[in-house]
């Protein structure tokens, strides 16, 4: 689909065309016990696994007429432009990774300097420790009392989830300001992608920018049609950013957005994002985790004017009933992730059951692991084109989460 545009994503379940996706790398291999809490995991993932698990993921995109774009690839490919954008990269990586790198600016900048655009990006990624650096100006009691696994610039072993660092909407982008500051670094790579791969340069306006002050993460964003999105409004997503989301998307004139549907939903590590227990896959059907549908509260951010002004009002109507208000549709189904079964459900919303990714209306991705759900997704006609997830699913994320959409039909 040619149409001279970098981003167009007007929906969840049209064709999809073109996704970003990052294959797994040696950033997982920097996981330690000690360290699963500060980057966001619960477990290690066996990274030889995972990277074959992450292929069939991408090899059922591509025999599904998906093209295939890698974040690592389209950042070498940015830096690659000019010698004085590979400089700002490598100073703002530095800035970006804490005090510690800092100190040793100047040494690390002599580091970054002997090594290729795709060295530079894969070191960024995996991480730095003080033994692979080996900075010179650390005095002897530093020596004798760090260990050789310190980070000076620490891992980001959260990248395959392309969903969470910015989110597609309409033909423009909502960059994140994500929640942790472990992950604040991943959305460096799609700053400088859009600024300056020959790609995306000039193409991708931004709704939303990672240095605004609320957080906000892909995850939390939904395009449900032309004109209407869902946000959740969650442990990842204030309230403030989804406001000023609102806003920019409502004072832009090419916009067909009239409504943003904020879901509020508990704010806990196992719903970190709205499409953890909820996700579209066909034009009248949805998944969700029900142990949480009695609590979530919908609102509508209504726009009233040109200048971004909008009304919001709550609702207190059954949530299938707002949805199909909303997608002009007689009736809308919600599927419940893992069935009827209490403790079948909660298992497989922990192991991303409505975490689906839609590839065209009424087809889906999911894990393999969430049989239940996944025969009744079958039983209500959904073709269900299921992937490997023994190490992928130890992140915390599912097949939506570990692809962003660029182009759908």
């Amino acid at each position: 689909m040619d149409n001279g545009l970098a981003i167009q994503v007007k929906s969840e379940i049209g064709k999809l065309k073109k996704v970003l996706l990052h294959r797994p790398g040696m950033e997982l291999e920097q996981l330690s016990p000690g360290s699963l809490e500060d980057l966001l995991f619960d477990d290690i993932p066996y990274l030889e696994v995972a990277q074959q698990e992450h292929d069939t993921f991408a090899n059922v995109l591509r025999d599904n007429g998906v093209e295939v774009l890698y974040l690592a690839d389209l950042a070498v490919q940015a830096l690659r432009v000019d010698a004085e954008i590979k400089a700002k990269f490598v100073d703002e990586l530095i800035q970006q990774s804490g005090d510690i790198a800092m100190h040793y600016h100047t040494q690390l900048t002599e580091y970054f300097s002997e090594m290729d655009e795709a060295a530079i990006v894969e070191q960024a990624m995996v991480g730095l420790t003080t033994t692979q650096f080996n900075p010179h100006d650390m005095g002897p009691f530093g020596r004798l009392v760090s260990p050789d696994s310190d980070f000076i610039i620490h891992p980001m072993p959260n990248l395959y989830f392309t969903r969470d660092p910015f989110a597609s909407i309409g033909n423009r982008v909502a960059q994140s300001h994500m929640k942790y500051p472990t992950r604040h670094r991943e959305t460096i790579f799609n700053k400088y992608i859009f600024r300056y791969h020959p790609d995306f340069a000039d193409k991708a306006k931004f709704y939303y920018k990672n240095h605004w002050p609320f957080s906000i993460e892909g995850g939390d964003i939904l395009n449900l049609s032309e004109k209407v999105i869902a946000v959740g409004l969650s442990q990842r997503t204030r309230s403030e950013a989804i406001e000023i989301l609102a806003k920019n998307i409502f004072r832009d004139e090419e916009s067909t957005i009239e409504t943003v549907l904020v879901f509020e939903i508990p704010s806990v590590r196992a719903y970190m994002h709205l499409d953890t227990v909820f996700t579209q896959v066909s034009e009248d059907k949805f998944t969700i985790y029900a142990g949480i549908q009695k609590d979530i509260q919908v609102y509508a951010l209504k726009k009233t004017a040109q200048n971004g002004d909008y009304i919001a009002e709550a609702y207190k109507a059954p949530l299938d009933q707002i949805l199909a208000q909303y997608l002009g549709v007689d009736k809308v189904t919600l599927i419940n992730c893992g069935g009827l079964d209490s403790v079948a459900s909660a298992r497989e919303q922990w192991n991303d059951a409505a975490n689906t990714l839609a590839i065209a209306p009424g087809v889906v991705i999911c894990y393999n692991r969430n049989n239940i759900t996944n025969r009744r997704l079958r039983e209500e006609g959904i073709t269900v084109l299921e992937v490997p997830s023994s190490e992928l699913s130890r992140g915390r994320g599912g097949p939506r989460c570990m692809s962003m959409p660029l182009l759908r039909e």
